[in-house]
């Protein structure tokens, strides 16, 4: 279950200071809120901003990582983006790909469709969901220097690991990336050493 409070943490801030301390990493963005924030901490070549994939950015993130095995890869996305697509944690419990940082947004609602709660705010545990499919690397993060610990994780490429972020839930001014897909994927490529298509 969701455990937001007082507490909770700031959600620019903590993506902010993930990438900062990261900037080697391929990132890969749930749309929304998620795309906003990472966008917002500065547009890197190596951002893979997902529009219009809800539910889509954890496969995604596996399978850069699975063709990417010496990069790390963060996933950032929302409790709403990740519960749509939570049968992807499966594949990645069974792949385990050791480069992949699953880092998820927890504010208990669904900020790109009204603020209806989440499922997480609701009863669901969204860390003992990962743990279930197989990801043994799964948990919770309450606080600002929670950082660090997933920061380590990203470094060392150790194992997959599955972060629950407990943001709060206001809603900082928009900071849009690039909406052109192409454009995105395209300087994603290069950054990778591969020709546009």
């Amino acid at each position: 279950m969701s455990k937001l409070s007082s507490s909770a943490i700031e959600r620019r801030q903590f993506v902010a200071s993930l990438l900062e301390s990261t900037p080697e990493a391929l990132v890969v963005t749930g749309l929304g809120s998620a795309s906003y924030d990472v966008f917002a901490a500065g547009d890197r070549d190596r951002n893979f901003y997902l529009w219009g994939a809800m539910g889509g950015a954890a496969s995604l993130g596996l399978g850069l990582a699975l063709a990417q095995p010496d990069k790390p890869v963060i996933v950032v996305t929302g409790d709403g983006e990740q519960l749509m697509g939570v049968g992807s944690l499966g594949t990645i419990g069974v792949k385990q790909p050791r480069n992949l940082t699953l880092v998820i947004l927890d504010n208990g609602h669904f900020g790109e469709t009204g603020m209806q709660r989440s499922h997480t705010s609701l009863g669901t545990d969204l860390v003992a969901v990962a743990k279930g499919f197989g990801i043994r690397d799964a948990f919770t993060i309450d606080s600002q220097d929670g950082v660090s610990a997933v920061v380590e994780r990203v470094r060392s490429k150790n194992g997959t690991t599955f972060a629950q972020v407990f943001i709060t839930a206001d809603e900082p001014p928009r900071a849009l990336p690039p909406r052109d897909g192409v454009f995105v994927k395209n300087r994603f490529r290069e950054a990778l050493g591969y020709a546009p298509f």
